[in-house]
């Protein structure tokens, strides 16, 4: 049998990350304190604004990320305005035991007090997930209430029920001929067909 060699722990790594939202503004300040910080890599997006969430070279960075490692910013903004989604990725951060510096807030997980700022933010993250699941269900029950469809979209209309359901009754066809005839599973047209009794 052939041994394979186990492969070697990569050592932790400081990686940084620099943004500048418009075409015209230079990275250079950025990169020179991430440099000084001590940055093995450092990844960056170029003329994107910090709200749009998705970007290339974020997304890479994150992807590389391993435990032990530290995410290097030269400032929080950098990573992005919304509040959520800061909480969320930090949270994710320190999930995935990745630690977290802001040079110029002197934020830094490496620490006993930066820790402490990360627990802290994994609550208020926690929290604001919370009540975005608490809109969403006041927003669903209120749509429901208003006669609204809520979830996924209906595969046959109220129509198409209604004619499956006097064909089943009517000892037409069976549910897999209409099943076929709508392109659904029998399933589709058995759950319908209740759900239009009730």
């Amino acid at each position: 049998m052939k041994k394979t060699k186990a492969p070697s722990k990569k050592r932790p790594q400081k990686i940084g990350y620099v943004r500048v939202s418009d075409k015209e503004q230079t990275e250079d300040l950025q990169i020179d304190a991430l440099k000084q910080a001590g940055c093995d890599v450092i990844y960056g997006d170029h003329g994107v604004p910090g709200a749009i969430t998705k970007r290339q070279g974020l997304d890479e960075l994150l992807a590389s990320l391993q435990q032990g490692d530290t995410l290097c910013v030269w400032k929080l903004d950098r990573l992005g305005r919304s509040t959520i989604h800061l909480l969320q990725m930090l949270d994710d951060l320190r999930k995935r035991g990745v630690d977290f510096q802001a040079i110029t807030q002197g934020i830094d997980t490496t620490t006993a007090v930066g820790r402490m700022l990360y627990g802290q933010l994994a609550v208020f993250a926690e929290f604001e997930r919370e009540q975005i699941s608490e809109r969403t269900k006041a927003g669903m029950r209120a749509a429901k209430a208003r006669g609204k469809h809520v979830g996924r979209p209906r595969k046959l209309t109220e129509i198409q029920i209604a004619r499956a359901r006097t064909q089943v009754s009517a000892r037409q066809y069976t549910i897999a001929k209409i099943a076929r005839s709508y392109g659904v599973a029998p399933l589709t047209i058995s759950r319908a067909i209740k759900c239009l009794k009730k």
